[in-house]
């Protein structure tokens, strides 16, 4: 728990942070009192904050939704870029284009995030990233972002918080789409859908694909790796998903997702049996997505509703080197992790408040031309959560026990609560513990893994103030993440202690026309051992979005300001640290609907063409343009 020390300095964060909101608040009422027509209050649901559909207005968590409208008029942006704009979050990639990609939830690592897709785990289980650079957003209906620590409600590896996706759904009648684009560096895109419901089947198809001549991934000449050609990429996807409503109160869903992607890097390979130099290697990699998941849903009872859920998931990577004069092969090396999860839960109504049970069950396979010692690992789980719901006030508590095949059994709780200050403010806070067993790759690597490696523990807690009035909304939030036996990533090394600490800040509101989000992000995660700022995180990001709707036209800019980092330099192996320097960011982008069903969009990314890196001794992109026309009937 926090010393009397700690307590003041976090009451004292805390309350500058909602002095700060509350003149945010005060600015936004008297500008509501102005509005000649307020926007009216959205009805959306979240269910990633506790697994259930709650109205947004209600939810304790610190979550962030992006639905389908704000990914369609994103123009040409990848999914990081999407999440990137998020508070709390922050994103590195080895290079431009689809490269590969890690994420940085609340200071987390990008191991400590879990990534669900249709409420199915995806990733590797030998590094313990997912492919962020291999999921197509045309495919994609709906994003929750959960931060902070949830392995209670969502098991082992949840310590800086949950990314769940979902999928195109069917609609009613029948809708056709196709869109294509071309931009700078070879860009080119093209995809199409089809989505529809007879009777009581529902139906959804969709394909895409995505390719350019890209930029060289490596900027350093002095790096090992470094090759000045530039590194294409070429990505694919196919989705499927197919609904049965077989009574009113009984549904089957069925959905396949499949996402194939290649990219050039730059890199050698050992052993090295025809002495290639890194100007004479053509490095390349073919990461493939699979998923494969069937959902039962069934209301047993007017207050049971039971939901059964199996899927599957691959993870599959091949990297392949060439010898660029004639293509003769040098090596070849491959990463695939296989999951299967299957899970029963069941939502109970009592009154007003919302008893869940859960048994789940999942495995993961490791299959690599890497040897590990151990190649696969079960968790079976077992949770019980209750929700209470109040008209002034609301709580979730959870508890959860995982018992690990490697590493035996763990608990985990949390409690949250809110409570309504007025209509419009709510205070909220939140407390819980989570854990994660080391990756196969810091257990088993040959050279760098570590079979004494002990799970990670951690507690967390955080609080915070949330506003909502009609389409205006903001929230403060301040949390503390403390981690026992924290394993650096690019080390494997296990520390006694690391804490994440920081805040976020969010605003949003509409005038009429012109709508804007504000979101700040404070960071501050480090090791206690020695001191030492976590490597790849900004202390401090902003980002701001502005957009101008002019009849059947919209203008928007994308402002990203971000502070430096500190990372492992590449020119001496991980022993000195390297200072990245902080950037400001500015995207601009125009969507048009020349027709009823036919709309144009401009993008133009890095304005300023600034010069910026975000790991070191890899390259960013300058200032590029993505052109588009899509179609709906």
């Amino acid at each position: 728990m926090f010393s009397s020390m700690k307590i003041c300095k976090f009451t004292a964060r805390f309350a500058v942070s909602s002095w700060i909101l509350a003149a945010m608040a005060t600015q936004m009422t008297s500008a509501i009192a102005q509005s000649p027509t307020p926007a009216p209050i959205l009805k959306e649901v979240v269910i990633s904050a506790s697994r259930v559909a709650v109205p947004v207005t209600d939810v304790i968590a610190d979550v962030s939704v992006i639905d389908r409208t704000t990914l369609d008029q994103a123009g040409q942006s990848t999914l990081r870029d999407i999440l990137g704009q998020l508070p709390g979050v922050q994103f590195v990639s080895n290079g431009g284009y689809r490269s590969s990609t890690k994420m940085f939830l609340r200071g987390a690592t990008s191991a400590q995030t879990i990534v669900l897709i249709d409420g199915i785990r995806v990733g590797s289980a030998t590094s313990g990233d997912a492919s962020y650079e291999n999921m197509p957003l045309d495919r994609i209906e709906r994003i929750e972002v959960l931060r902070g620590a949830a392995s209670a409600l969502y098991g082992p590896d949840a310590v800086g918080g949950v990314v769940q996706i979902f999928t195109r759904d069917p609609v009613d009648g029948l809708q056709l789409t196709a869109h294509a684009g071309a931009g700078s560096d070879g860009q080119k895109k093209a995809a199409a859908s089809l989505r529809g419901r007879t009777g009581a089947v529902g139906y959804s198809l969709g394909v895409s694909k995505e390719q350019a001549a890209g930029i060289s991934v490596a900027t350093n000449p002095a790096a090992t790796s470094y090759n000045p050609d530039d590194d294409s990429f070429d990505i694919s996807s196919l989705d499927a998903k197919l609904t049965a409503q077989l009574t009113p109160e009984h549904a089957l869903t069925f959905g396949v997702l499949r996402s194939n992607m290649a990219y050039q890097f730059d890199g050698t390979v050992t052993p090295n049996p025809l002495a290639l130099t890194k100007l004479t290697t053509d490095a390349n990699t073919q990461p493939t997505l699979t998923q494969i998941n069937f959902k039962w849903e069934g209301q047993w009872l007017p207050n049971w509703k039971s939901t059964v859920q199996w899927g599957s998931s691959a993870d599959e990577a091949t990297y392949t080197y060439v010898r660029i004069a004639d293509g003769a092969l040098n090596g070849r090396t491959f990463f695939n992790t296989n999951r299967t999860q299957a899970s029963w839960q069941n939502d109970i109504s009592i009154g007003t408040d919302v008893l869940g049970l859960l048994l789940e069950n999942r495995s993961e396979t490791v299959d690599s031309s890497t040897i590990y010692a151990v190649k696969e690992r079960e968790v079976r789980s077992i949770l019980a959560s209750y929700a209470l719901n109040r008209d002034s006030w609301n709580a979730l508590a959870v508890l959860r026990n995982d018992n690990n095949s490697q590493f035996g059994s763990f608990n985990n709780w949390a409690l949250s609560g809110g409570y309504k200050l007025s209509p419009q403010w709510r205070a909220v806070t939140s407390m819980g513990t989570s854990f994660q067993a080391p990756t196969f790759n810091q257990l088993y690597y040959p050279s760098s893994g570590d079979v004494t490696l002990t799970p990670q523990r951690n507690f967390s807690r955080e609080i915070g103030m949330k506003y909502q009035q009609g389409s205006d909304a903001a929230s403060a939030v301040i949390y503390q993440n403390d981690i026992d036996g924290f394993i650096a990533t690019s080390t494997n090394k296990q520390s006694k202690t690391a804490v994440l600490r920081g805040a976020t800040l969010s605003y949003q509101a509409q005038r009429d026309d012109l709508s804007y989000r504000l979101g700040y992000d404070y960071a501050d995660p480090k090791t206690l051992d020695d001191g030492l700022r976590l490597v790849r995180v900004a202390r401090h990001m902003w980002n701001l979005n502005v957009t101008q709707r002019m009849g059947q036209a919209s203008v928007y800019s994308e402002l990203k300001l971000s502070s430096d980092r500190k990372d492992n330099s590449v020119i001496t192996s991980n022993k000195v640290r390297a200072i990245l320097p902080g950037y400001a960011l500015l995207n601009v982008g125009a969507n048009w609907k020349l027709q009823k069903d036919l709309t144009l969009q401009a993008r133009v990314n890095n304005l300023a063409d600034k010069q910026y890196v975000l790991a070191d001794g890899y390259s960013t992109l300058g200032r590029n343009v993505f052109v588009s026309l899509s179609w709906a009937n």
